[in-house]
């Protein structure tokens, strides 16, 4: 979970160009794909190896940003027998990467799309992963179809998955859809992702798992110049998220029953880090009883209030730790659960941009199936987690410096001047320096070069020191 999620629209000024370059080059981002594995990626997506189930029938929608084309999944929702069925298209990439080849090396060597505010670093060339692998509408595409039958509470009652020939009839986007559910003039397959998002949630507060709904940080336009500004995560996306963590915990449990998998894992949080989020409530004067627990708290949350925006940021100090975990023979990993979802669970719904995906899927297909996975799978397990780990640990420094490197650039010209703040952290052995959070512009930032105990959980009026993007991060100090 990163620390900070952002979106970013017309910072292309030159030095943030030339800044977000240079981080490209520290970190020994790829490039361009070589020409031959663009040539192969060509010939993949002309003859691609299709399924014998067509279920181009289903008329599958999807839910992604407007301007997303790299679509990982498609779904159709309907109701059963007192119940519901969730049909889940996910990207057969397997079906255009043959293993051993250059395409396939060049995805173990990228392991994961990166996003830049200036652009994206995909893990497949385009012909493929916005092209002929992606989800488009009317556009049939090989894929893993997953059937997960629900109950009435919306626990899994049944789980399918096998290769099919789909059709997606339109792409829809966030903001859209919970336009038309609010309004009610959704159609049922659209309308039913609240029913079973909602039920979803309620399952996970059951057995203790949390989702953060982290507002995104957005970088707009406003009268000539750049503002920051947080966008809280809208219900229809964690609706729709619940439909990816639903398949996550299923794929896990079929490669669990079967003996052979891979889990994406998260240690339970340790009591310092809590204690430490009990300091940062307790700064942001938000009430949290003893008795209650960290889950309940973050729900009772409104991101649209700047003091609980701040503290679900702080929040995601809790998903530091997480990992992969191969396992055969039936011995499972320890840790075997994500401590956020609060049961085993996998990564598999998002191949294009991700490649431990692919091989989950694989193990999944085989395990329905009553077959061994194709022997590329297995071979490929003891080393994807440290590969999934390395390329994860630069996504998120990526993720984590093209912040800094973003509100440096936008507020470059504004040292010197004073904002309101709250400060939410101070370090136990230097209280003089700790971490602000200014409501307007949205920025969380270091303050230091004061020479008294910062005065945690209160307003304090702080001068921005430092900005300069690529060579030194935002800085506060005490007005």
């Amino acid at each position: 979970m990163p620390r900070r999620k952002m979106l970013v629209t017309g910072a292309a000024q030159a030095p943030l160009r030339a800044a977000l370059q240079e981080l490209r080059t520290t970190l020994d981002v790829p490039e361009d794909f070589p020409p031959e594995v663009l040539a192969e990626a060509e010939s993949a997506a002309r003859a691609p190896r299709l399924p014998d189930h067509d279920a181009t029938d289903i008329p599958f929608f999807t839910i992604d940003p407007p301007d997303s084309v790299d679509l990982d999944q498609a779904m159709y929702l309907s109701r059963r027998d007192g119940g519901f069925r969730v049909q889940y298209a996910i990207a057969d990439v397997a079906a255009f990467v043959a293993p051993g080849s250059v395409l396939d090396a060049e995805a173990h060597r990228r392991v994961q799309t990166l996003y830049f505010p200036d652009e994206k670093v995909p893990l497949h060339p385009a012909v493929l992963c916005e092209g002929a692998a992606s989800l488009l509408p009317d556009h049939p595409a090989p894929a893993l179809l997953w059937q997960i039958d629900l109950d009435a509470e919306g626990r899994t009652v049944a789980t399918e998955v096998r290769r099919a020939l789909v059709r997606s009839r339109a792409k829809l986007d966030y903001e859209g859809v919970q336009r038309q559910i609010d309004a009610g003039t959704a159609e049922e397959p659209l309308a039913l992702l609240r029913d079973i998002g909602l039920l979803r949630e309620n399952l996970e507060r059951e057995r203790g798992g949390i989702s953060l709904n982290v507002p995104e940080q957005d970088v707009v336009v406003r009268d000539g110049s750049y503002v920051l500004e947080y966008r809280a995560v809208l219900p229809a996306d964690a609706w729709n998220a619940q439909i990816s963590l639903l398949t996550g915990m299923a794929a896990a449990d079929l490669m669990i029953a079967a003996g052979t998998g891979i889990l994406r894992t998260l240690p339970t949080a340790p009591d310092g880090a809590v204690a430490r989020l009990r300091r940062s409530a307790k700064a942001l004067h938000i009430d949290w009883p003893h008795h209650v627990s960290y889950a309940d708290v973050v729900r009772s949350l409104d991101p649209d209030n700047a003091r609980h925006a701040a503290f679900l940021q702080e929040c995601t100090s809790l998903f530091r730790g997480a990992g992969y975990s191969s396992f055969t023979g039936g011995v499972l990993p320890s840790p075997a659960v994500h401590a956020a979802v609060a049961d085993e669970y996998t990564h598999c719904t998002a191949p294009l941009r991700r490649l431990v995906d692919r091989y989950a899927g694989e193990l999944c297909v085989a395990a329905v199936a009553g077959q061994e996975p194709p022997e590329w799978v297995p071979a490929a397990l003891e080393a994807l987690p440290k590969e999934m780990t390395d390329g994860s640990r630069r996504a998120n420094t990526v993720e984590r410096e093209c912040v800094d490197i973003v509100e440096a650039a936008l507020l470059k010209e504004r040292i010197g001047e004073i904002f309101d703040a709250y400060v939410v952290d101070v370090k136990e052995d230097e209280p003089a320096v700790g971490t602000v959070h200014l409501e307007n512009p949205a920025v969380i930032a270091r303050i230091a070069g004061g020479e008294a105990k910062l005065p945690l959980g209160e307003r304090l009026r702080v001068r921005l020191t430092q900005a300069d993007p690529g060579s030194a991060k935002v800085q506060f100090a005490p007005a």
